[in-house]
């Protein structure tokens, strides 16, 4: 059975635009609060990260394997000290031999809380960026590094 998506005549549909991340202390947004997300529950933000998931379109998700989400409150790259929005750790699909699923762990897609919530002032930009990173998260899943994700506006 074909489905055809209402909201697109793209064959895979990410989501609609959203509104961008700020970063605090952008010149034009200081008068916005982060009040809202710095009460942001982390029971709040699993749901988020859950409606992320489910929102990605059937066309990927069904050809992702064997992977598990995480949420950590912190991270912060060790060579650049710099923190973390999300991380992938796992061995990419396009590198997964014949014999590669015996006895391997899942591959982690990991979302760091406070990072997300430190550069965004609303509930609707938490989700935004929460689907933003899981979206780059997923395409290292199917192979797809940094420099292509920054050649493609994705990085």
């Amino acid at each position: 059975m074909t489905s055809e998506n209402p909201k697109s005549s793209l064959p895979i549909r990410i989501w609609p635009p959203g509104p961008r991340c700020t970063l605090r202390g952008e010149p034009g947004f200081e008068h916005l609060e982060h009040a809202e997300t710095t009460r942001l529950s982390l029971d709040d933000f699993q749901a988020i990260a859950l409606r992320a998931l489910k929102d990605l379109p059937e066309e990927i998700s069904s050809h992702m394997d064997n992977v598990m989400l995480f949420i950590e409150e912190d991270g912060t790259d060790p060579e650049t000290g710099q923190p973390f929005l999300g991380l992938y750790e796992g061995t990419p699909l396009t590198e997964r031999g014949e014999f590669w699923a015996a006895g391997s762990l899942p591959d982690r897609i990991t979302l760091y809380r406070r990072p997300i919530l430190d550069i965004c002032a609303s509930r609707s930009e938490v989700l935004y960026e929460i689907q933003v990173t899981v979206i780059h998260e997923v395409a290292h899943h199917f192979g797809v590094d940094d420099a292509r994700l920054h050649e493609l506006g994705c990085g």
